[in-house]
């Protein structure tokens, strides 16, 4: 199976695509210069075994870099420091063994500069321009490469070496400048999808208003009649009544919350396993199931985000329990110990096929994997047609509070 496909920002992916512009810039300057000396090969009269050496490779290195560029084998910072250095030491060579000051080839010099101020802006293109200026004079006055033949002028030197420096500076200078400016759209971009946001889930929340919420609110209404017109006799069933309108009423804030943006915190803390017995209280005097819930701690300390997320994947499980597995016993067990968090839900039911449930289109098994995901921890069902179903995770107690934290 393909792994998916990396997901990038739209930041990296312009990042990206400016290394493979100057992989391709690169490539085109190595294949110029071997040009160049096709035409003219009297430039590489003195040094012709260095020079033929320097730009062969020079090529070469080029097509290596564009191909590691096109499979993101790097990240970009560290191409970009490994490639300008080499650029740098490179293209000193070719100037050194093609004529020394006086090659064809200074305006290469330009190249390491103006990819460096494209990565850092003016605190790489200055730095990489000085270091060229001070190795085009180190060639200048020990004479290396100039042979018998009278060195080129100091003045000469002087306008080249302002001429990179200011190149360096002009295009350090655009290159801040399109940052801020990249950054400043980044923003605009985040907060105009900020706003969407917040407008669709306006809409969602007048939709909500108008449909679901109104009828849990026409619900209570009608719970509280039929309260209010029971016997005084049957308070049981008065009070599972005012149970239900409780929890429809629980339903509404909840979703409410939701609809203002704000984290919705179904149980408090510590309340996990008064929760769970609550629940599987109603299971066995509503439904006349044979309920169990077994802890080896009265009380579990556990973090809030831990204590959120097992509560709702066991009670997502509980619904399963009640809507598909015809099931006539339930088992709860959990254990804090070792700084992990376990626990499982059995039931005796039907069972079911896994094969046959992952082509379904709900939400309740992998919402329940990606709960206990979110928090670090593995989630396993253990299922099969006439064998009941096992569902059991483990948590990682430390792991999960850091993620909250």
């Amino acid at each position: 199976m393909n792994p998916a496909p990396e997901r990038i920002t739209p930041e990296q992916s312009w990042l990206l695509q400016r290394e493979k512009a100057v992989a391709w810039l690169r490539c085109v300057f190595a294949l110029v210069a071997v040009a160049v000396i096709q035409l003219n090969p009297e430039r590489v009269a003195r040094f012709p075994m260095l020079s033929m050496y320097a730009l062969g490779s020079f090529v070469v290195y080029g097509v290596i870099v564009l191909e590691l560029t096109r499979r993101r084998s790097f990240g970009s910072s560290v191409l970009g420091f490994i490639t300008t250095s080499l650029d740098v030491v490179w293209i000193a060579i070719i100037v050194f063994s093609t004529g020394g000051t006086r090659t064809p080839f200074f305006f290469y010099y330009s190249f390491p500069v103006i990819t460096a101020s494209l990565r850092w802006g003016l605190k790489g293109s200055i730095p990489v321009a000085l270091v060229g200026v001070a190795i085009y004079g180190t060639i200048r006055f020990t004479l290396a490469a100039e042979a018998e033949m009278s060195p080129i002028g100091i003045d000469t030197i002087l306008v080249r070496s302002l001429y990179l420096l200011l190149l360096a500076g002009i295009f350090g200078y655009i290159s801040e400048f399109e940052k801020k400016q990249n950054q400043r759209l980044l923003a605009l971009s985040k907060t105009a999808a900020q706003a969407a946001a917040f407008q669709e889930r306006r809409r969602i929340m007048f939709e909500l208003h108008d449909g679901i919420l109104q009828s849990l609110a026409t619900l209570i209404l009608r719970m509280e009649g039929c309260r209010s017109h029971l016997p005084k006799t049957q308070n049981e069933l008065a009070e599972e009544m005012e149970s239900l309108e409780n929890l429809t009423r629980g339903s509404m804030k909840e979703i409410r919350q939701f609809l203002a943006g704000k984290d919705t915190q179904p149980i408090v803390s510590g309340t996990l396993l008064d929760r769970l017995r609550e629940e599987m209280r109603f299971l066995h005097e509503g439904l006349g199931l044979d309920v169990i819930v077994e802890s080896q701690q009265e009380e579990l300390e556990l973090p809030k985000d831990i204590e959120r997320e097992t509560y709702y994947v066991l009670k997502e499980a509980l619904t399963n329990v009640t809507r598909h597995s015809h099931a006539s016993r339930i088992e709860i067990q959990l254990q804090q110990s070792n700084g992990a968090f376990n626990g499982s839900l059995t039931d005796d039911g039907v069972g079911f096929d896994r094969a046959n449930v992952r082509n379904e289109n709900g939400f309740g098994l992998s919402g329940m994997q990606q709960r206990i995901k979110k928090i670090g921890g593995e989630l396993l069902v253990e299922s099969a047609p006439g064998y009941g179903t096992k569902v059991s995770f483990v948590v990682p107690i430390a792991a999960a509070g850091e993620l909250s934290s």
